[in-house]
């Protein structure tokens, strides 16, 4: 079963130097309904305006992954990890307790658009602090995350996989889920996703859906399309 979120129903922000669009609760944005989906505790796509940063903040126990979009960010924490991604890559943060962690639009000119994901994460398991990868044009569909790192995708503190998906107008890609919830978000373009034999659901740029009971989805670009799936078997 698919159900639709579409973008116009998400909570939005305008501070001036920073837009935001939130699919699940956050901040001043509040909706029981909407806490997050399982593990993926939270999913922001944000603009920082040129030289903006966010101050020093703790985290809960979560892994946060960035997908810069355009710009360049630099982000470090009170320990002196420090990291730079620019346009066209990801990071992974993996927060600890007692630790406070910054964001920076390192360009005095352009803004900084980025999605940010929280995924509760195992405190038990042990990861690098800081990770990146490039995220090359040109692949129809990349792992971004996942458990074990396979693929060389940043490596999860929890069993939840993440793949980017670029199609051309016309292109149908199958992706095999793990179990029986994910959750699928646009970040441009218009596509059509089928779950089943039977049941079709149309998404626009910056709408996200909900996967329940599924093992597989079909998805069909009708414009240049760039989109996440977040599978969360448990």
């Amino acid at each position: 079963m698919i159900t639709t979120r579409s973008a116009s129903a998400c909570g939005q922000a305008d501070f001036g130097w920073l837009q935001a669009r939130y699919s699940f609760s956050f901040g001043h944005y509040f909706d029981p309904k909407l806490m997050g989906y399982a593990s993926l505790r939270v999913l922001n796509q944000e603009v920082l305006a040129p030289g903006a940063s966010f101050q020093p903040r703790t985290y809960p126990q979560v892994d946060v992954l960035n997908i810069v979009l355009q710009g360049e960010a630099e982000y470090r924490d009170s320990e002196g990890n420090h990291i730079i991604v620019n346009e066209g890559e990801a990071a992974l943060l993996s927060t600890q307790q007692g630790v406070s962690y910054s964001e920076i639009n390192l360009s005095k000119e352009r803004p900084l658009t980025r999605m940010q994901l929280w995924l509760a994460a195992c405190p038990e398991h042990e990861n690098p602090r800081m990770q990146k990868i490039e995220l090359p044009e040109g692949q129809t569909s990349q792992l971004l995350a996942s458990p074990d790192g396979t693929e060389g995708s940043l490596q999860l503190r929890q069993q939840v996989w993440i793949h980017q998906v670029a199609l051309a107008p016309g292109e149908e890609h199958l992706l095999l889920l793990h179990g029986p919830r994910a959750y699928l978000q646009s970040i441009h373009g218009s596509l059509a996703a089928f779950a089943g034999a039977d049941q079709q659901e149309n998404l626009g740029c910056g709408d996200g859906a909900f996967l329940q009971e599924e093992r597989q989805i079909r998805l069909m670009a009708k414009t240049p399309t760039r989109l996440l799936v977040v599978d969360i078997p448990v």
